[in-house]
């Protein structure tokens, strides 16, 4: 592997870096999951090209990085100001980098005995009878991160071996890492939950969530009411799992509520391809669900294969204030064709129009719902015209999210090309067909795309090509007025700029000037040459 190198370049423009300002502290940039980074000054269609932007550095860890790697700038560690790069990966290994440098600046390995008795490792794709993340999983859902308190938190999946009776217990378990130090601020919070329900898995009329069944992919999101919202779904549709959902206390990571939304029934997964729920400034909950159980219309109280809205409040917990199900729920549930296969993306709010609140969802069949956030439509058996807009069968499925920059949305679908639509923010309705396409086609999964912008300027849209016609991931940037034109791609010089084995559901982050890939044991990061 490639060891940290470029640094000579690094230091010409170390100057910039030093003043940087633009955090990425959870999944897609905000709480709209809008993939928008829109303070990117430094790169800009006009220099990233392959004679002036490409490989600048490789860290090196432990595992995959499903996650996606997250970037504090000016951040006080042993006394001295860093702009640093987190990284979480499938083998419980949280990192962080100063990326000017290149050296490790703290390390907690999640996997660490304090007992000579007692083993802890990952899970392995064995324990869970499913080959889709080999060979461990450990952490998948990109972490959150609490800038003003410098703390990071993440789920983290592990298996504990007694070498006395060697029995083997599985765990899910809530880390609050203190930024400076990447020490756990609070003792590790185990996850366990019950709750009422007749469904499959139930005993005696209750669900109680089985932490090696359940897969937490979901993205972790950092609610305004300081709660950590947390979505669960399972591995290859194993087991009698169900759509989990949970909210813990940012201070002591109390468990203060559980919801499930198949209760009754089955299945009903939050996946959305490592994107995670949602959340708007009035502090709603959006979060879609996958194939399983829904008899809402008909008096029942599962939700599988829908858009739901939530509230939550101390008192009650999660309550549904709204909802979404396509009207070919049936055909979807029984395809496998989940609607939560890709996230939500909230559009900004238009105040003075007639629908001031909207959202984008696609799943895997690559229909393109625009729907009031404020009526959502539930359910008509006939057609889906109580929403917005739909545009079915528009793309190729999404596994992951979509973005959003100046009136555009942009859509990697896979055995497709990304494609852009334009929204008119007078008719509020997206164009019937893409505005334009890339000319690279991707497979499965297909990219989630992440734009960067200068605010209405230098428009850039950025994606990993990860599907399974590579060994190792590409690194793509468009122009974001114009996806027909590609700016670059990591391969035009592969001898400098190759990126590592690929990991599906890879998601760049892009922030001061750099570019970072989650690869297998590494992250690569990209930036200008010169």
């Amino acid at each position: 592997m490639k060891l940290c190198v470029r640094f000579a370049s690094l230091l010409l423009f170390s100057g910039s870096l030093l003043t940087a300002q633009v955090p990425v502290t959870t999944y897609q940039n905000d709480n709209y999951r809008s993939g928008l980074n829109p303070l990117e000054t430094t790169l800009t269609p006009a220099n990233v090209n392959v004679n002036q932007f490409g490989l600048q550095t490789v860290f090196t860890v432990q595992g995959q990085v499903y996650a996606q790697p997250l970037y504090v700038p000016n951040l006080t560690i042993n006394g001295a100001s860093h702009n640093v790069v987190l990284i979480a990966t499938e083998h419980d290994q949280v990192y962080a980098f100063d990326v000017n440098t290149g050296a490790q600046l703290w390390r907690n390995n999640l996997l660490v005995s304090h007992s000579s008795l007692l083993v802890i490792s990952s899970v392995s794709s064995s324990d869970v009878n499913c080959t889709d993340m080999t060979p461990e999983i450990g952490i998948t859902g990109t972490p959150v991160i609490d800038l003003p308190n410098n703390t990071l938190y993440l789920v983290a999946k592990t298996k504990e071996t007694d070498l006395i009776t060697h029995v083997t217990t599985f765990y899910q378990t809530l880390h609050e890492l203190d930024l400076h130090t990447g020490i756990d601020r609070v003792i590790p919070r185990r996850i366990t939950a019950s709750t009422l329900g007749i469904g499959s898995g139930s005993l005696a009329g209750t669900q109680t969530f089985d932490p090696l069944i359940e897969g937490q992919r979901a993205a972790l999101l950092l609610h305004p009411d300081g709660q950590l919202m947390i979505g669960w779904a399972s591995h290859c549709d194993n087991g009698a799992y169900h759509g989990w959902l949970m909210s813990f206390n940012k201070g002591n990571l109390a468990n203060t509520a559980v919801w499930v939304d198949t209760p009754n029934g089955v299945e009903g997964g939050f996946w959305a391809g490592g994107s995670g729920p949602a959340a708007d400034a009035s502090g709603s909950i959006y979060a879609p669900t996958g194939n399983g159980t829904f008899d809402v219309n008909s008096g029942g109280i599962d939700y599988g294969d829908s858009v739901l809205r939530l509230n939550w409040t101390a008192d009650s917990g999660f309550a549904i204030a709204d909802y979404f199900t396509p009207w070919d729920e049936q055909t979807l549930d029984n395809n496998d064709t989940d609607v939560a296969a890709g996230g939500v993306v909230l559009l900004p709010d238009q105040p003075g129009t007639t629908y001031p609140h909207l959202l984008i969802q696609v799943g895997k069949e690559g229909t393109i719902d625009l729907i009031n956030r404020d009526n959502m439509g539930h359910f008509n058996p006939n057609n889906d015209s109580q929403i917005v807009q739909t545009l079915p069968f528009a793309i190729g499925g999404v596994w992951g999210g979509d973005a959003f920059w100046n009136n555009n949305a942009y859509f990697g679908g896979q055995s497709d090309h990304l494609k852009a639509y334009a929204f008119d923010p007078v008719a509020q309705l997206l164009s019937t067909s893409p505005t334009s396409a890339s000319p690279t086609g991707y497979g499965y999964p297909g990219p989630t795309p992440t734009v960067s912008a200068n605010g209405t300027t230098n428009g850039i849209v950025w994606t990993i090509q990860a599907d399974g016609g590579h060994t190792y991931s590409i690194l793509h940037a468009y122009d974001a007025t114009n996806l027909n034109t590609e700016l670059y791609n990591s391969e035009q010089n592969s001898g400098r700029d190759r990126a590592g084995a690929r990991v599906k559901f890879s998601v760049p982050t892009i922030a001061d000037g750099h570019v970072f890939v989650g690869e297998t044991g590494q992250v690569g990061m990209y930036g200008l040459l010169n």
